[in-house]
């Protein structure tokens, strides 16, 4: 196994076709803040749900990212094991993506990238959007779960008091940082007081 990631490894962040490009253009807009570099897939499909979700063009969440990688570029950085990072999150995943990772697919880079960080033992955060789930959806997550993967369906937290949708998806960026261990304050946590939100460099993560 590779050593150990240092602190502010890099971070890779995949885009899939699943509903919810806003998740992952805001995680590369947090990154950029604190100064962490960020290497960007996007999908096929990622790209068109960005058109129909966003006013935002490619071109202009591309440049939110350090590095950019082709979906199909499977000798990018992100599919080498000696690649050392921070984690991957994937925002959002799409049903076909998280299958990709319960079942040891690597047709593509995200894919392998995933791959990669289970066998790597680095942290592998699937933003999961679908609802109703069906049984095989269900399977499929408990599946990537034992193999290692984080399932963190973007979920409103009322106790924090969310007043737009912006908060919403800081929220879950927040917590997607939290579990890569990268410090911020970019949400309201359990009995804090508002004031200072929106700002991932003002802070520690619990």
């Amino acid at each position: 196994m590779a050593d150990p990631a240092p602190p502010w490894a890099p971070v890779v962040v995949a885009m899939t076709g699943a509903t919810g490009a806003l998740y992952g253009i805001r995680l590369l807009e947090a990154l950029r803040t604190l100064g962490v570099e960020s290497h960007l897939i996007v999908s096929r499909w990622a790209e068109t749900t960005i058109k129909t979700e966003t006013s935002r063009s490619l071109e202009e969440i591309r440049s939110l990212a350090a590095v950019v990688h082709e979906e199909d570029d499977l000798a990018a950085r992100p599919a080498r094991p000696d690649f050392a990072t921070a984690g991957m999150v994937v925002a959002p995943c799409s049903m076909r993506t998280l299958a990709a990772v319960a079942h040891g697919l690597d047709d593509n880079l995200i894919q392998r990238a995933a791959a990669v960080h289970l066998a790597e033992a680095r942290p592998l955060v699937l933003l999961v959007r679908e609802t109703p789930l069906s049984v095989v959806h269900l399977e499929n997550m408990l599946a990537a779960a034992r193999a290692g993967a984080v399932i963190a369906p973007p979920l409103a937290a009322f106790y924090a008091r969310l007043e737009s949708l912006d908060d919403m998806v800081d929220h879950t960026v927040g917590r997607a940082l939290d579990h890569l261990g990268i410090e911020h304050r970019l949400i309201r946590r359990w009995g804090e007081p508002r004031g200072g939100d929106g700002d991932p460099q003002a802070g520690t993560a619990s």
